[in-house]
């Protein structure tokens, strides 16, 4: 378990839950929480959750994988994952970084992440990395 003081304790394996249970997923974070974030794009906004990031190795879904729901716009590069049944927003494979998945801190057990320090804000709608201009 994770104690809450701001940031997380080293603790290689977490258990990340939807509101009502039926998704369950386990992550890898050896480091910890790593690059905890908001970002105001059109989807972050709406969604207002604190995001983590995981390798893609780092997160296996071990329970409601036929209840996650996909939802992609624009680009369709991004993967937007949710509970069907609660509709809670459980993680997203990244546009921004394809070899990542955001994961909503929300969800992970024994975490507050109106406690988490360091919490940067991205600025997706007008600045997003993918969208740059090749140097």
């Amino acid at each position: 378990m994770l104690k809450q003081v701001g940031k997380a304790e080293i603790n290689p394996i977490h258990k990340s839950t939807c509101h009502c249970g039926a998704v369950e997923l386990e992550l890898q974070l050896p480091e910890g929480i790593v690059e905890p974030r908001r970002c105001n794009c059109s989807i972050c906004r709406r969604k207002g959750a604190v995001v983590g990031s995981v390798p893609l190795a780092g997160l296996k879904v071990v329970k409601g994988e036929d209840k996650l729901g996909l939802y992609q716009f624009d680009t369709k590069e991004a993967e937007h994952y949710f509970c069907s049944i609660c509709g809670i927003y459980t993680h997203h494979k990244r546009r921004s970084n394809p070899n990542q998945y955001g994961i909503n801190l929300g969800c992970l057990e024994g975490v507050d992440p109106s406690l988490i320090e360091g919490v940067d804000i991205h600025d997706g709608a007008n600045n997003h990395p993918s969208d740059r201009p090749d140097p």
